[in-house]
């Protein structure tokens, strides 16, 4: 008896060949937006194309949803960073929080790209869930 692939579930709302452009847009709009708007504005990117995807794709909605909400979650720790700055105390504990953060939301928008580039959608771990 073979073992069933561990991502198995993933592949039923495997992306369509059109969408695949789309929804590696929706995973890098986030870090474009990032640096463009020095760390302010990551989450404009994936809720435009959330926006212009919600009624037309359920798959790019939801890579959109997920980058929407996963980028709020570090809008949180970006700001307990900020907090931290502020008391002199919490620099290096602001300093540690920002590059956490930085490394994995490189990584988490970078595999969540690849696997749309792939036809398979990504499920962002951290997430404040606003968009659906």
């Amino acid at each position: 008896m073979t073992r069933p692939d561990i991502h198995s579930r993933d592949d039923v709302a495997a992306y369509d060949s059109e969408d695949r452009g789309a929804g590696v847009l929706a995973h890098l709009s986030a870090p474009i937006a990032f640096f463009l708007s020095a760390g302010w504005l990551s989450i404009v990117g994936p809720l435009i194309v959330w926006y212009m995807y919600k009624d037309r794709s359920p798959q790019v909605r939801r890579a959109a949803a997920g980058a929407f909400n996963f980028n709020i979650s570090f809008w949180v720790m970006q700001v307990l960073g900020w907090v931290l700055v502020f008391t002199l105390i919490g620099i290096p504990v602001a300093l540690l929080i920002w590059g956490v953060t930085f490394v994995v939301a490189a990584w988490c928008h970078i595999k969540g790209a690849i696997r749309a580039w792939n036809g398979r959608p990504y499920e962002y771990p951290f997430q404040i869930r606003i968009l659906g």
